[in-house]
Order: C-alpha cells, then structure tokens, then sequence
C-alpha cells in the first residue's frame, strides 16, 4: 500500500482570493475533484500529491470549505482549514456529497463541454453525473483555472527568467558545438548533440523535465521527432537544424521553452531564407497583436493570436504546412493549464489574463523535404505582453559564419 507523507497547503488568503473571484463571477463556488492524480489543477491548487482515494473539495463563494475525503486517507489533510467531512463507502460517499452540496447553486469544475480545452476536461464523466444529481449545475472552471493555477508567482516568473537564459545560451553552445566538430571532420550526430544538451540543462541549474528536440533536414519536418541512438542523421556542411529545448530549476518552477533554427554554411540559402521569414513574420504577427490589444485596454484571447499567425503562413503560400496550433500555455507544467494560442485544433477562448506565460511558435514543415519553427515565450506582465526570451532570432544563424556568443 503506498503511503502518503505529504500534507494539504491551502491558505485562507487563498481560499479568500477565489471567493472574491467567485463572487464576481456569480458562482456558488468550485468542487475540485481527484482520484490517483487525474486532476493535476486540483491537486496543485491544494498543494497534495497524487492520492490513492477519491476526494471532492468545496471552495464556497461564502463560507467555510468543506473537503470530503476516504476514512484511509486522514493525514494528508492534516492542517486543513476548513470543515472535512469523513466517507468510506461509496454510499456514504454519495450521501455525503449529496448533502455537502444541497443548495450550492452553480458550481465551477474542471469540465468543458465537448471536450474543447482539454487541459482543463479533468473530471469523469460518471463525477459530473453524480453531482449533478445533488441538483447542482456545472459550469467550466476555465477562468478560474487560469487566475489561480496557470499565473505565474514571483518566484514562478523568476524562476523562468533565469531558465530562459539557461535554454537560449545552451542553444547557441549547440550550435557552436556543430560548427566545431563540421570544421574539424567530427563526426556528430542528432543524438550525440542530444544528450550533451541534456547534460549541459542540468549543469546550467534546469534540473527538472529538461529535454531536447535535436533534428536535421527532413527530420525537423516531423515536429514531435525524436532522435535515437540507433536511428539519428549527421551533421554535415549544408544541413538545415532545428533545436527545440526546455526545463525548469526545480517542481515549483516555471518551465522556459524555446526553438532555435540554424543552417550549416557561412550563408544561408534564398529558399531557407524566404520560408523562414515567414516563420519568424507570423511569429511577430502574433506577439504584435496582442500588444495592440493591450495598448487599446481591450482584451485579447488565445485564439485570436492563433489566427494572427496562421494569416501570415498562409498569405505565404505555406498555410497547408502550418499544422499545428500556435502556442502552448506554459506554467509549472511545459504544457500549462492555461490559455493556449489555438483556432486549429481546439477553440480556446480563454483571455490572455495579466499573469500568465505561454509559447509562441509557428511552424512549416514539408514532408521529406524542411521543417522551421520558431519558439518564444511570452508573459503578460504588468506593463503588457513581454516577450522573455533574450535576444528572440532574427534570422537562420549561419553555423558555419562566426558563431553566436563567441
């Protein structure tokens, strides 16, 4: 039997917070539920570990919360500052949710109809069924989500700050490495670059979920490519290279996520110049749309900058290769809960709130033939959208020309 040794941290300052939030929102409050670690947001925002039995947490817009928890399961709510109700059967589970619920009106949780954020769509289905026959009405907790689990602390932000530098230098040591070892007749593969990236996120203090995408020529065409040691390209003069990388210091952290292009010669060739230009323009187009938004106190969503770049890729003739959304949520987890820059493959209407990080990434990518991307991370900080990447790229970096940061 696993034992939990870990114990519930939520704050009235933070119970506080959402009420206030609820109350704005004209909800009743929010259930959070889990069971072995389904609903990641439930659990971070009570600060507890994956657990073995089913709970359900009431966050009320009024009053006292009230935890209902297994008999089996007591120590991790050691501490807890509300009312906790006891079950052990599924019986009793029932009855008591049944009466922990009578009369909370609208309640908030982590469902979205027809599954369109699916990073929030964490509750079951037979979960919704049996609170919804409490007589309570469910509504998505996507808003609420991002105000109290995807923004960013202080120390969150910090934190990325400081990974971002990690990730963009260790970046431009990779391509200076390739440029090494072409001059030199060393052999170098995808692989081998790899794992000295990996090696060299933890040296430079990303200790955690540090990882590397390393691909070459048609290779960087697939966007979830993934060297291996038995089945990896070489470097050679004329390649064209993706580097996709990430980590973060420690579990509390915020993750830093970018994508670096370089081209193995001391020029880089019109065509590759032309398709990432257009990479690089829709890129812009994104983060500029945004910032005029917030210049004009309107309010911008995630989808909205989804569609600013796909207009670009495909006044360019490459929208057919764009296929994939534009930019993922980013906040303790690499994929954050969030608001996602996303018209494609979901609609995500959540607003870009003051406090929370995301990626923005283009990409074309042509099948036997070129991949490009390019990755920055952007924070909605008090002053507006700020892109936290140092020195965001310009232009494909010719490895072969005087490397970058040498």
């Amino acid at each position: 039997m696993a034992v939990v040794t870990e114990t519930v941290s939520f704050s009235a300052d933070t119970l506080q917070r959402i009420q206030a939030e609820l109350r704005t929102n004209g909800l009743g409050g929010w259930l959070l539920y889990d069971f072995h670690g389904l609903n990641t947001i439930a659990s971070a925002l009570l600060g507890l570990p994956a657990l073995t039995r089913r709970y359900l947490v009431l966050l009320p817009a009024e009053g006292q919360p009230v935890a209902l928890t297994h008999r089996i399961e007591q120590h991790p709510w050691a501490g807890w500052i509300g009312e906790q109700r006891v079950y052990l059967s599924w019986r009793e589970l029932e009855a008591q949710l049944a009466e922990m619920l009578a009369g909370a009106g609208r309640l908030a949780m982590e469902y979205v109809p027809g599954d369109a954020v699916p990073y929030v769509d964490r509750v079951p289905a037979g979960v919704l069924e049996m609170v919804r026959a409490a007589g309570v009405e469910v509504v998505p907790s996507v808003d609420l989500v991002s105000a109290f689990h995807a923004r960013w602390t202080p120390d969150g932000e910090a934190s990325h700050r400081r990974a971002s530098a990690a990730v963009q230098g260790t970046a431009h040591a990779a391509f200076r490495r390739i440029a090494d070892a072409v001059r030199g007749g060393e052999r170098l593969t995808e692989w081998d670059l790899r794992e000295w990236i990996c090696a060299e996120l933890v040296r430079q203090g990303l200790t955690v979920g540090g990882d590397t995408i390393v691909a070459v020529n048609a290779h960087a065409a697939n966007p979830h490519y993934a060297p291996s040691a038995e089945h990896s390209a070489e470097f050679h003069a004329g390649d064209l290279v993706l580097i996709d990388l990430w980590g973060k210091e420690n579990p509390s952290a915020v993750y830093a996520d970018q994508t670096w292009m370089g081209f193995v010669g001391d020029a880089v060739p019109t065509r590759i110049q032309q398709i990432w230009e257009a990479v690089r323009d829709a890129r812009d187009a994104a983060v500029n749309h945004a910032r005029t938004r917030w210049a004009a106190g309107q309010p911008v969503a995630g989808w909205e900058l989804d569609d600013a770049a796909r207009a670009v890729i495909t006044t360019r003739g490459y929208g057919d290769a764009f296929i994939h959304r534009t930019g993922h949520s980013i906040d303790r987890e690499l994929h954050g809960s969030g608001p996602n820059l996303d018209n494609l493959e979901t609609r995500d209407t959540r607003l870009l709130i003051p406090g929370v990080g995301f990626s923005v990434e283009p990409g074309i990518y042509l099948p036997g033939d070129v991949g490009f991307r390019s990755e920055i991370n952007v924070w909605m900080g008090p002053d507006g959208p700020e892109i936290t990447t140092p020195e965001p790229q310009t232009e494909v970096l010719p490895i072969l020309a005087e490397a970058p940061g040498r």
